[in-house]
């Protein structure tokens, strides 16, 4: 046993470690370390309460990540394996672990990946239900999709005062993808072909909620594994005026999370901008809005970021046009996905657009 456990108190000296003498003497021979156990861990925050909008997440005594904010997430990282570990969570700006409101303690698989969402009520009053705070776990999780071409989905139910729900996609496959999911439980993973489609939010007897674009091609997410996480409040009014419900995706690389924006549907009736398609898509600085050749004088282009906040608005933009293009500047636009509405008296049709300069 050779050097110092603290240098740093010891003039700097060598470090210690485990250094052999041997027979014929010479140099001793050191011992090479033995790589810890790891495991792969995303964070993700998904508690609506006010009184929890940013906290700092502990490590046992390290700070893993500070002012983690509603609706983000971070990227996969290394955490000791085999062991057990502490996961606080604490005020932001805290400076020690000791600070946490609230401590979890987890053993994990050496190689294994897992997938945290914290999720519920700390305050005593002002939520309705007050569904107590929690960590919620899930093991197997992915940080890429398990097959070539396709973008794998974990569904997970974060939506305090919302009831048992089904999740159907209506648009491309007509089928029911998760059954009777409640709160705080994850789905298994979809391995669907990467494409945009229509989630739709059903109550368990397949009464239609809500339906959201979910473009999953438009995102660019080929090959890659997100979670979709039901966010926010059915009823703000009984949650202290909270977020609002919505699907938000957490990707693998962290960050804010993405809102899945309401899906408009064509009026069928008429079969308004039935052709209707928007290119390139990512855009950078401009994208082109074709509607497959129809005449659309007098349509309304309109242009939403996620927040539902009107961004653009070009009444005239297809009146010179009788091929039904035109070119919309987007290099104001900040990154981001957003919703294009074209309108007039004949019906309407929104999609997603991603702006990515």
């Amino acid at each position: 046993a050779s050097g110092f456990l603290n240098p740093a108190n010891n003039s700097d000296g060598p470090a210690f470690g485990l250094w052999a003498a041997l027979a014929t003497g010479g140099a001793l021979v050191e011992l090479p370390l033995l790589p810890n156990p790891t495991a792969r861990v995303q964070v993700i925050h998904n508690s609506a309460d006010a009184a929890a909008a940013t906290v700092d997440v502990w490590l046992n005594d390290a700070l893993l990540i500070d002012d983690f904010a509603f609706r983000t997430a971070s990227p996969f990282v290394d955490a000791p394996a085999t062991i057990d570990i502490n996961v606080g969570i604490a005020p932001p700006n805290s400076t020690s672990a000791s600070e946490s409101i609230a401590t979890f303690t987890y053993n994990l698989d050496e190689g294994g990946t897992y997938i945290i969402t914290a999720n519920g009520i700390v305050s005593p009053t002002g939520y309705t239900p007050p569904t107590p705070f929690d960590l919620y776990v899930k093991a197997d999780a992915r940080e890429a999709a398990a097959t070539s071409g396709n973008t794998d989905i974990l569904v997970f139910h974060g939506c305090t005062d919302a009831p048992t729900v089904d999740v159907a996609e209506i648009d491309v496959v007509n089928a029911t993808l998760v059954d009777d999911i409640s709160y705080g439980e994850y789905d298994g993973y979809l391995e669907v072909p990467t494409n945009d489609y229509v989630l739709q939010v059903q109550l368990s007897d397949g009464t239609p909620v809500v339906s959201y674009q979910a473009p999953l091609a438009a995102l660019g997410l080929t090959d890659a594994a997100i979670s979709v996480l039901a966010s926010g409040f059915l009823d703000p009014s009984q949650n202290s005026d909270g977020a609002a419900f919505g699907l938000w995706v957490a990707l693998a690389s962290g960050g804010a999370l993405v809102e899945l924006p309401i899906a408009s549907a064509v009026d069928e009736t008429s079969g308004a901008f039935a052709g209707m398609s928007l290119y390139p898509n990512p855009a950078q600085d401009l994208v082109a809005i074709d509607l497959g050749g129809q005449t659309a004088n007098g349509t309304i282009v309109r242009i939403t970021d996620a927040t539902g906040r009107t961004v653009l608005v070009n009444t005239t933009a297809f009146r010179q046009n009788q091929g039904g293009r035109t070119i919309i500047p987007t290099a104001s636009l900040a990154n981001g996905i957003y919703q294009v509405t074209v309108q007039n008296e004949r019906g309407s049709r929104t999609l997603p657009l991603q702006v990515a300069h």
